[in-house]
């Protein structure tokens, strides 16, 4: 399921980001994220801030379809928190003893519940395009958290003098042909933080953006926990095989 996500996610990165004008070079913008390098880690507050992006703007049209609402322990969030977050949405269940389905409050153990019902309810709902599911779309492309920060800010409000605009399409700087039929998700100031932190338009790309890191690889931290435990394992397995050779050796040629 999950290398089906990542087939969907790529054709559509690779779609939108095939050339309308060949030849052209678009410098997305450098950000440095917390998480790169070999030692570097997710930002808990900024996971959960991106969280928030995600629930207010972004889940009316985008799912987190290898997501469970208990993954979200990781953030730092507690049990009851995580089960009132979950029963904020209604998944079907069933069948009871009579035969029939049912809905309910989502669980923890349920994963997150998706915006439309079907792919043809998502396609109505946005002019005939299916909006992707948002799971691995970092791992979608090389420099994806770089990509997916500059397609959320590169909206222009007007096209520079000389660009006509097909109808329904908007100037985007990052985006290759720079005409982008998504509309703007994000302004500045869509929600009101829970921490306090002021909401402008690069905050928010940056938090969602990480949130969007940590669901395409939850994993990542004690993955390089565990790897940085193997070198150190094997720098002190070498000095000693070293020592060994050197004293057996010194046996033999004296």
């Amino acid at each position: 399921m999950r290398m089906k996500i990542l087939v969907v996610a790529a054709a559509f990165l690779a779609g939108i980001s095939t050339a309308h004008a060949a030849g052209e070079k678009i410098e997305l913008p450098d950000v440095e994220w917390s998480w790169e390098g070999p030692f570097g880690t997710f930002d808990k507050a900024q996971l959960q801030r991106g969280l928030q992006v995600y629930t207010e703007v972004c889940a009316t049209c985008h799912s987190l379809n290898l997501m469970a609402y208990r993954n979200l322990a990781a953030l730092g969030y507690n049990e009851d928190e995580v089960k009132a977050y979950a029963a904020n949405y209604e998944v079907e269940d069933g069948p009871d003893d009579e035969g029939e389905m049912f809905t309910r409050a989502a669980l923890p153990s349920d994963r997150f519940v998706p915006p439309f019902p079907n792919d043809n309810a998502a396609r109505a709902s946005n002019n005939g395009a299916y909006p992707p599911d948002l799971s691995v779309m970092i791992k979608a492309r090389k420099n994806g958290a770089d990509y997916l920060y500059g397609m959320m800010i590169g909206y222009e409000d007007e096209a520079p003098e000389g660009v006509e605009l097909t109808e329904g399409m908007s100037y985007h700087k990052y985006f290759t042909g720079h005409q982008i039929a998504m509309p703007q998700p994000l302004y500045g100031d869509d929600i009101e933080y829970a921490d306090g932190t002021e909401a402008t338009l690069e905050q928010e790309a940056k938090d969602v953006t990480a949130f969007l890191a940590w669901v395409a690889e939850p994993e990542l931290e004690e993955r390089k926990s565990m790897g940085i435990k193997v070198l150190l394992f094997l720098g002190v397995l070498f000095v000693m095989v070293v020592a060994v050779k050197k004293a057996v050796w010194r046996d033999v040629h004296h």
